[in-house]
């Protein structure tokens, strides 16, 4: 049997809680006739679920943050459909900047992109015409899988100024061009599509579509706020050097002195690679609104240091064993025993915990095999290998435990087995790491066999 783990976008997340208490959910009937003007939605207050008037198999969350009528609008793509996760992550932002925030509950890894048109047709033309927004200031965010989608959204419809894709890029196929919206790319240093934004942000360089990268502590998740709020300004300095609104010299310098202190924060700790990083953020988001001199003659000083090529040269080193371990890897998905596999995911646990390059490159060898056996466990069980998957899978857990995808998988093999004990035990495990998707168990045909009958009641309690 051979396995090919190409083009491995991701589609093994980790969904993360919230703690937001504030919800509500809009049941307005879906036959209703369209409005003629805007409906009067709950201010500041979070809305899991707003039913498309058109099709009530389509909704999505939303928060308003004020009734102005010059909010610009973010549309939001979960890679698991889980609308509300970056809404609620994300309302001290909208409240920050006055963004109207919209995340889909259908948009998910594993639909065509006919599908992915047809969300949006449903959720741009639903939003439209039920909160009268500003059409010149409309943008797509997503993450990992999501993040393909809302640059696709962007390349199809023009409506859309700006994208800003949070650990993976453009859709598979699509190369770096001269695009009618900017890109803003953000990856954890530990993501292992990490390498892969940089080569996108390195080949947008030879266009002229705006575009910037930002960088944080992290690993394959959606960003933190402080990170999304860097690119959230980008978003409002953007606006300002288009002359869309009117230059903020209160908001600029705000920003300068936030991006002086990350500055001077990585050069006391000798991170020069991220003090340049930084330096070439605030070029790009300056550019043309105002003077960022400070920012070039850091930058200069900086990279013409001996330390900086130093560090500059270990990384571009940590690059070319990062490609080598991917491919050896490779070669012992069909060969590899349960020892080296062992052994490895071990010595990779191991080794991503130290604070430094070669720590973050050990975080994303981890997460590139997480991708890898989920990619490759669900190639198996859909096609009832049930034996190699489950081989795969026990991989699966012993490399991501947090990820509940892994357990889902697991889940699934019990139910094969009629061992509905096993299947509601690792049920229970995918809910605390994460699992929300409650239609897709009530419908999984492996869960609806099993003698005793799988208690949904008692897992669907434990659901956030």
């Amino acid at each position: 049997m051979l396995f090919q783990v190409l083009m491995l976008t991701a589609c093994a997340d980790h969904p993360s809680s919230t703690g937001e208490t504030s919800l509500a959910t809009d049941t307005l009937p879906t036959n209703a006739t369209t409005a003629a003007k805007p409906d009067s939605f709950p201010l500041k207050t979070i809305m899991e679920k707003v039913v498309c008037r058109n099709d009530a198999s389509q909704s999505y969350a939303l928060y308003i943050p004020s009734n102005s009528k010059t909010n610009a609008v973010i549309y939001f793509f979960d890679p698991h459909g889980d609308g509300s996760l970056p809404v609620k992550k994300y309302k001290a932002l909208a409240d920050k900047y006055q963004y109207v925030l919209t995340g889909s509950n259908n948009s998910k890894n594993g639909n065509d992109w006919q599908t992915t048109e047809n969300t949006w047709q449903n959720l741009f033309n639903d939003t439209q015409q039920r909160l009268g927004f500003d059409h010149n200031v409309i943008y797509t965010c997503g993450f990992s899988g999501g993040a393909k989608v809302a640059s696709y959204v962007a390349l199809h419809h023009n409506e859309v100024s700006a994208v800003i894709a949070g650990g993976a890029g453009l859709p598979d196929d699509v190369p770096a061009n001269n695009f009618n919206f900017s890109f803003t790319g953000i990856a954890g240093e530990g993501d292992m599509n990490m390498t892969d934004l940089v080569t996108l942000d390195n080949d947008f360089n030879k266009t002229q579509t705006k575009h910037r990268i930002i960088f944080f502590n992290g690993k394959h998740e959606w960003a933190p706020d402080s990170v999304m709020d860097i690119a959230f300004a980008g978003l409002q300095l953007d606006l300002m050097r288009k002359k869309f609104i009117a230059k903020n010299d209160s908001f600029i310098n705000a920003y300068i002195d936030n991006s002086k202190k990350r500055l001077n924060a990585a050069i006391k700790r000798n991170d020069l690679i991220q003090a340049e990083r930084e330096c070439t953020l605030s070029l790009n988001m300056l550019d043309g609104v105002t003077d960022a001199g400070f920012f070039q003659q850091k930058k200069s000083s900086v990279t013409e240091s001996t330390e900086y090529k130093q560090q500059l040269q270990q990384q571009q080193s940590l690059f070319a064993i990062e490609q080598n371990k991917k491919a050896e890897y490779g070669a012992q998905f069909q060969n590899g025993d349960i020892s080296y596999w062992n052994k490895t995911i071990a010595d990779l646990n191991t080794s991503s915990k130290a604070h430094t390059q070669e720590g973050a490159m050990y975080q994303r060898l981890l997460a590139y095999l997480s991708l890898a056996f989920y990619s490759i466990s669900n190639q198996l069980i859909n096609n009832n290998q049930n034996d190699q998957a489950t081989y795969f899978v026990n991989l699966y857990k012993l490399a991501d435990p947090t990820n509940s995808e892994a357990w889902y998988f697991s889940a699934v093999l019990d139910g094969r087995n009629n061992n509905a004990t096993a299947a509601t035990n690792d049920l229970l495990k995918a809910v605390a790491n994460g699992f929300k998707d409650q239609q897709r168990m009530l419908q999984q045909p492996e869960f609806q066999t099993t003698q005793p009958p799988i208690n949904f009641t008692a897992i669907e309690a434990k659901i956030k």
